[in-house]
């Protein structure tokens, strides 16, 4: 079975791209090949700047012969039904067979659609794959009209068995596949021929290009850290950036070098985000002070001089870029010092947040209200949350966010401290965006919990009081990320907030009932992740209390612990037991069996212990539910599966006495409002 290898060679395809183009390749061509009836056996896709290549070992080297029957019209059908038949066939009527059939004779159609060659099959499907590649940004160049992400020069397209290599011919504007590529564009220039995958990788890396992004990620993480540690420096991880930088070069060289002393005063976050964002430098960090003093860039050549011009150029434009950032950052100082923190946020009554929920200053305004309401909720002082919510925003209008919007909320708590304010609102202009995703840090500190909870309840009620809620996969302002980053909140911390109670405080003209039940759905998509079922959350859900979401989840633990025990589940199914006879008796009856079953009328000793065994399950379940002590009335609910199983095994529910018919059934009914005070075990599914 042959191997097939495929290169396309391009001029630079950017970095941020070649992730998506390799997954592309390998889904475009291999579902194509298994379309037209290939099959192989392990498909791997590499990128570098210049080139995208796949390669797939065992692949089958024809499509197989297909026959297929296909049932037609009986013999007498009229003409038309007979020639829609052999138009969708491609057959005329002398080719086709007659049957017997078990109402008569009918035509049959016999097609035979002969196998074909692999390199057909791949020419066809590569061909097709170039011309209908889904690049992000694509262009046209010269007359022709074929796009691609940048200038295509070649296709390499081999199919390679143990009796050699095999071009498979196709040609594509002017472009025709061979069995050449080109090594690296300044120290191997030139093209060459090769045999196969293997020698494909070998003569390239003799070529200086690594094919595998993986292994220039590698090479290019080892030889930092190398230089780092050689320093007693520290390269700090950045794994994005690893990516992206592996993606711009083909022979990765790492060079370091040092940042001028005048510098070196600049915040940390500062430096590494100036020389990511600008110029994709890796920072280097003293350990001992915490400060970024080095960096290290990564060169796409080795030189005769060891990279010392290329750094000498880096470190010019270097120069540029951080004497920018020291004038902002000496620039927000001096305003910070004069006009205090509030001083600068002063411009936000300018800023529009929502044509229709106002400016950013109008929001701040809200945010400190909010917060000073919910500070005594999570162990803060109201004063401090208050004086935290009014400047947390306020480097918004600072020229380092200005240039620098990632660092939002971080050049805050350096502002605050500058202007002498207290650690806690340092803390909370740091941490109050927070958290920002499903994996991001949750803030414990309370001022900056209260403020984190005023900030996004207050973007939640606002944008539902305007009616600007999510639909679909569509949610332009984040509210689904902002309600995730309050239920995060409020269960990392075990935060018993009454969330109805707080919308309506947040914005009177919010629909509370509707915003929860968008927070119950967020509730079970997370919950979800932590292997809590949505019935189990939906059975919770319908108990009092379920604005409490540290409270729903603790039922829903406590339930889900209740399921794995063999009483919990045999239970359920006692409960669904009970619940079907009871409603179908009360519809058939037309009245509510709920008026408590007299003991006097009891027959047999299953039925006196299903009396008692409520009994004591009621005497226990409220008391423990009451304290929240959930595992405790689970363990009393648990209890009645004996007894319940014994009932319904001795006695016949519609006895012929209609009292006793009566008192049974109000019996049932015991039991279901007993199961209900604990969940609502009618939404567990099974």
């Amino acid at each position: 079975m042959p191997d097939l290898l495929i290169e396309l060679f391009s001029e630079e395809i950017p970095a941020r791209m070649q992730p998506g183009a390799r997954e592309a390749l390998k889904k475009l061509v291999t579902d194509g090949l298994v379309e037209a009836g290939l099959t192989y056996g392990h498909a791997a896709a590499f990128s570098t700047p210049r080139r995208l290549t796949l390669a797939l070992e065992g692949l089958s080297a024809e499509s197989p012969t297909l026959r297929e029957e296909r049932k037609g019209p009986s013999t007498g059908a009229n003409e038309k039904a007979i020639e829609g038949f052999l138009r969708s066939t491609g057959l005329t009527l002398e080719q086709l067979e007659v049957r017997d059939d078990k109402k008569g004779q009918v035509y049959f159609a016999v097609v035979e659609k002969p196998g074909r060659s692999a390199p057909e099959i791949v020419a066809e499907v590569l061909e097709k794959t170039i011309r209908t590649f889904p690049w992000p940004k694509s262009m046209r160049w010269g007359s022709g009209t074929l796009k691609w992400v940048r200038p295509l020069h070649s296709i390499l397209c081999l199919l390679t068995t143990e009796a050699g290599a095999e071009v498979v011919d196709l040609e594509v504007e002017g472009i025709r596949s061979g069995n050449t590529t080109e090594g690296h564009r300044f120290m191997a220039p030139g093209r060459f021929a090769v045999s196969g995958f293997d020698d494909y990788v070998a003569k390239l890396k003799a070529a200086k290009v690594v094919l595998d992004s993986a292994e220039r990620e590698e090479i290019l993480w080892n030889e930092a850290q190398t230089l780092a540690f050689a320093r007693g420096l520290e390269l700090v991880p950045d794994r994005g950036l690893l990516a992206e930088v592996a993606g711009l070069v083909e022979w990765p060289v790492a060079l370091m070098g040092d940042i001028a002393e005048t510098f070196l005063g600049l915040p940390p976050e500062v430096l590494q985000t100036s020389m990511k964002e600008h110029q994709k430098f890796f920072s280097v960090k003293n350990p001992k002070t915490g400060r970024i003093e080095g960096f290290v860039t990564v060169a796409n050549r080795e030189t005769a001089d060891h990279g010392a011009t290329i750094l000498k150029g880096n470190l010019k434009v270097l120069s540029a870029r951080l004497s920018d950032a020291k004038f902002f950052w000496e620039h927000d100082l001096r305003i910070v010092k004069t006009e205090g923190l509030e001083g600068m946020g002063e411009g936000l009554a300018q800023v529009t947040f929502h044509n229709k929920l106002g400016s950013q200053a109008a929001r701040i305004e809200r945010i400190e209200a909010l917060a000073q309401e919910i500070a005594p909720m999570v162990g803060a002082q109201p004063d401090l949350a208050a004086e935290a919510a009014r400047v947390v925003k306020s480097d918004l209008r600072s020229a380092m966010v200005g240039e620098f919007p990632e660092l939002q909320g971080l050049m805050g708590s350096y502002y605050a401290r500058a202007a002498g304010l207290p650690e806690a609102v340092a803390n909370a202009c740091k941490g109050h965006y927070s958290p920002l995703g499903p994996s991001d840090e949750v803030p414990s500190e309370p001022v900056t919990v209260a403020v984190a909870l005023a900030d996004k309840i207050d973007t939640l009620t606002g944008f539902w009081a305007i009616d600007e809620k999510p639909t679909g996969s569509k949610d332009p302002f984040a509210l689904r990320r902002a309600a995730l980053g309050v239920i995060r909140l409020v269960l990392v911390n075990g935060l018993r907030l009454d969330l109805a109670k707080v919308f309506a405080t947040a914005n009177d003209k919010t629909d509370a009932a509707d915003l929860l039940a968008f927070f119950h759905d967020r509730l079970k998509v997370f919950m979800k992740d932590q292997n809590i079922r949505h019935d189990v959350i939906d059975a919770v859900l319908a108990m009092p209390g379920n604005d409490d979401l540290t409270l729903v989840v603790k039922r829903a633990e406590a339930l889900v612990a209740f399921l794995k025990t063999e009483d919990g589940g045999n239970l359920i199914q006692g409960f669904k037991r009970a619940n079907n006879i009871l409603s179908q008796a009360e519809a058939k009856d037309g009245v509510e069996y709920s008026f408590g079953a007299d003991p006097k009328f009891v027959e047999g000793a299953e039925e006196t212990a299903l009396f008692a065994a409520l009994d004591a399950a009621e005497a226990a379940i409220g008391p423990a539910m009451a304290a929240e002590e959930f595992g405790a009335a689970m363990a009393a609910m648990a209890a009645l599966r004996a007894p319940i199983d014994a009932f319904f095994t001795a006695v016949q529910i519609n006895a012929e006495n209609e009292i006793v018919r009566r008192n049974r059934l109000n019996l049932l009914s015991r039991i279901r409002q007993i199961c209900l005070s604990v969940a609502d075990l009618a939404k567990i599914e099974g």
